[in-house]
């Protein structure tokens, strides 16, 4: 079976130890989280996770019923690249010294659509928001020019390409059934 990245969303509400159960089913599955992203949804009181590891459809398919079974969760789901925009952001620390031997940066902030956040006579550090081939083709350009002393990557954060979330929905049909 074809391993491919999938990204699964979780809806919940913001229950103390709820990210402890959810990582334990990947663990007891044997799936390794590749990044996990947690904050609040558009819907109010909501809390959204965003969990993406490599695996079949049908195994992730299996894990996302099995957290939807949890009784905190509102409702999970799972999607592949094509259903989402996403993005990641990565953060990189170079020495001043270093950079600045290079010449002109300018062309290293055009070039890779990046954003200085922090400069002084030690360091430099640079923000870059993409997709993960984006940010380590960054990294990799800056590690073999003038060395990273730190370097940290957020794990994705997405949403999906339908006008609402699809709790939405979901909830909408709740409304409709109590009334």
């Amino acid at each position: 079976m074809e391993k491919k990245l999938y990204t699964i969303t979780v809806f919940s509400e913001n229950t103390v130890g709820l990210l402890g159960q959810i990582t334990i089913i990947f663990t007891r599955r044997g799936f390794n989280i590749e990044t996990l992203s947690v904050s609040q949804s558009a819907l109010e009181g909501i809390h959204k996770f965003t969990i993406t590891l490599f695996s079949d459809e049908n195994s992730v398919r299996k894990v996302v019923q099995q957290i939807d079974k949890r009784i905190d969760i509102l409702k999970a789901y799972y999607n592949t690249d094509d259903e989402l925009v996403y993005q990641e952001i990565a953060l990189y620390k170079v020495a001043t010294d270093k950079l600045l031997a290079l010449g002109s940066i300018e062309s290293w902030i055009r070039d890779h659509n990046t954003r200085i956040l922090e400069m002084n006579e030690n360091f430099v550090v640079f923000q870059k928001a993409g997709h993960y081939d984006e940010t380590q083709r960054f990294f990799d350009e800056l590690s073999q020019t003038v060395g990273v002393l730190q370097f940290i990557r957020s794990g994705r954060v997405s949403i999906t390409k339908s006008k609402v979330e699809r709790l939405s929905d979901m909830l909408e049909d709740i409304k409709k059934y109590e009334r």
